[in-house]
């Protein structure tokens, strides 16, 4: 929106709130790609996969934490694009 009316102040107050997104993806991101190695864990303690879907599972769950990464490195390049934008409207 600050873009749209030409207000710096909102622009920056977007850059910043935008940047608590990025650091809330960063500070999760160990803990999802954790979580996925813990399921597989609980999965097969549980007795709800046998040893032979153990592998399959892993594939399952470690494309899902992936997904997770994607994401966070997702953000962070938006967030730099925002910088970028940022930085050169002094010009």
């Amino acid at each position: 929106m600050g873009f749209i009316i030409n207000s710096l102040d909102l622009v920056m107050i977007g850059i910043l709130l935008f940047s608590a997104v990025v650091l809330f993806h960063v500070v999760t991101l160990p803990v999802e790609l954790n979580a996925s190695r813990r399921a597989v864990v609980q999965l097969s303690e549980a007795g709800i996969i046998n040893s032979s879907e153990v592998p399959m599972v892993k594939k399952v769950l470690g494309a899902a934490a992936l997904t997770y990464l994607a994401a966070t490195l997702a953000a962070i390049a938006n967030l730099l694009y925002y910088l970028a934008i940022f930085g050169g409207s002094d010009d």
